[in-house]
C-alpha cells in the first residue's frame, strides 16, 4: 500500500485523564509512519475549550480527530461528544471513542451520539500500543479526513 501524500502532519486531540495512557498514546503514535502532532487535554471542559479556541488554548491547532476517553473528570466523555456533534463547527472531526468501557450501553449511546468508532482500550501494555497502531493506520493512511475549516 503506498503512503498518502501528507504536507503537514496530523493534529490529534487526545481526550484523557490517565497519564499513563496518555504516556504509551503518545510513544505509539511517535512510532508512527505518519507524521503527526499530539494535543493532550485532561477532562471535557478543557477539551471544549480547545476546540472552540477559548481562553489559554485561543490559538490551538484544529484537530483532525480526537481521541476520546468517556470517563472524564468536570465533563464525561458522552457529554463531550453531544457537543461536538451538535456543534456545525466541530461536528465533522472524526471523534474515536477509546475507553475501558466494555457496557453494551456506552457503545450504543455513543454510537447514537453519532461517534466515528468504539474501541475499548486492552489492559495489556503491547495490546495498547498496537491498538494506537491500528488506529492511526486506518485513520490516518487510509481514510481521507475532511479539510480543515470546511
Amino acid at each position: 500500500m503506498t503512503q498518502p501524500k501528507v504536507s503537514k502532519p496530523i493534529d490529534i486531540l487526545l481526550v484523557e485523564d490517565n497519564p499513563g495512557d496518555v504516556r504509551l498514546t503518545y510513544e505509539a503514535l511517535k512510532e508512527g509512519k505518519v507524521l503527526n502532532s499530539l494535543q493532550v487535554v485532561g477532562d471535557g471542559i478543557e477539551a471544549l475549550a480547545f476546540l472552540r479556541h477559548e481562553g489559554a488554548y485561543a490559538k490551538a491547532p484544529h484537530p483532525d480527530i480526537i481521541l476520546l476517553d468517556l470517563n472524564l473528570p468536570r465533563m464525561d466523555g458522552r457529554e463531550v461528544l453531544a457537543e461536538i456533534k451538535n456543534d456545525p463547527d466541530l461536528r465533522r472531526i472524526p471523534v474515536v471513542i477509546l475507553t475501558t468501557s466494555k457496557a453494551e450501553e456506552d457503545i450504543i449511546k455513543t454510537y447514537n451520539l453519532h461517534a466515528n468508532c468504539y474501541i475499548t482500550k486492552p489492559v495489556d501494555l503491547d495490546q495498547f500500543i498496537n491498538v494506537v497502531k491500528s488506529v492511526e493506520e486506518f485513520w490516518f493512511t487510509i481514510v481521507r479526513l475532511p479539510p480543515d475549516g470546511v
